[in-house]
């Protein structure tokens, strides 16, 4: 057979260039798709609703201008319930505080350490639904809680936890820090492992304890880390749900604003007020974060 009648081998197919520039749109295409379409068109359509006085069923959205968020700031009741957010804004600095704390002894050589991350960190992994049934009967009147304080001594009676308003919400915070103290568990001590281990050398060889590595080794070097806590502390606590609406469903003084936000929507068929609310919550997060970013700056930390 002649030459020129042969097939031209596979390898010789010819390849489709791309411009480099385009290459990482590619991958993100995707990712951007999603956000846009779940994030960003709900958001949007979230701002659209509170100029209007929709009810969440008629196919009417008759426009009222500012009167939603007229008729919010007119009303101390709607803001009252930002009281309750204190409550989890206090637990979270404790919820912080344990974290670092388990974070930094774990970091360094301990016995079954392995095991005790495990044990810290299981509880996050719990669905929410289940974590609050759980603690309905830890905090039940003769239940676990009771039956411990008395085993110990330290109760005499039953208590009602989740009835009592003036402890009602101490008992939800608490319940609140057990359940994300894994989260910052984790941050903390993924920070501390990346510190360079000559630093300890260093520093055990001048006399350093334990406390002084913390002091000017550990805590400089994971500050990024902790303000990214503290701003998730504040979006968390102001926007607490899941705990208190499964556990209470918000009686008894532990109704929150994003609790009352739902129950404007759907209980009252308030979607247009519902979401001015969840606005002016999102302005709210959004300020804090900006406030608490300006008066602690993000500072690049040069240990070396």
């Amino acid at each position: 057979m002649p030459t020129s009648l042969k097939t031209a081998p596979r390898s010789a197919k010819r390849r489709i260039s791309v411009p480099r520039s385009i290459v990482p749109w590619l991958f993100l295409a995707v990712p951007l798709a999603l956000l846009i379409t779940f994030t960003f068109i709900p958001v949007a359509n979230m701002f659209w609703y509170s100029f209007t006085s929709w009810n969440g069923i008629s196919k009417d959205k008759d426009v009222v201008g500012l009167s939603n968020y007229i008729d919010l700031f007119t009303r101390p009741e709607l803001f009252r319930v930002f009281f309750v957010s204190l409550y989890y804004f206090a637990a979270s600095f404790v919820q912080m505080a344990l974290a670092l704390y388990f974070a930094t002894i774990l970091s360094f050589s301990t016995r079954f350490r392995n095991l005790f991350k495990g044990i810290l960190f299981f509880p996050y992994l719990i669905n929410g639904v289940a974590i609050g049934f759980t603690f309905l009967y830890f905090f039940r009147p003769g239940g676990t809680l009771d039956a411990g304080l008395e085993l110990l001594g330290l109760g005499d009676h039953q208590q009602f936890w989740l009835g009592n308003p003036d402890i009602i919400n101490f008992s939800l915070a608490g319940t609140s820090v057990w359940r994300y103290m894994g989260l910052n568990f984790v941050l903390f001590l993924g920070a501390i492992q990346s510190v360079s281990p000559s630093l300890y050398e260093a520093a055990e060889l001048d006399g350093a304890g334990r406390w002084a590595q913390f002091r000017y080794i550990i805590l400089p070097s994971i500050k990024p880390i902790v303000s990214l806590s503290f701003i998730l502390a504040i979006s968390g606590s102001l926007a607490v749900f899941e705990i208190p609406y499964i556990m209470t469903g918000g009686a008894n003084g532990s109704k929150t604003f994003v609790i009352q936000t739902i129950d404007m929507a759907f209980e009252y068929r308030k979607v247009g007020l519902a979401s001015a609310m969840a606005v002016v919550l999102l302005f709210i997060v959004l300020l804090i974060t900006w406030i608490q970013r300006r008066i602690v700056p993000d500072e690049k930390v040069n240990l070396t």
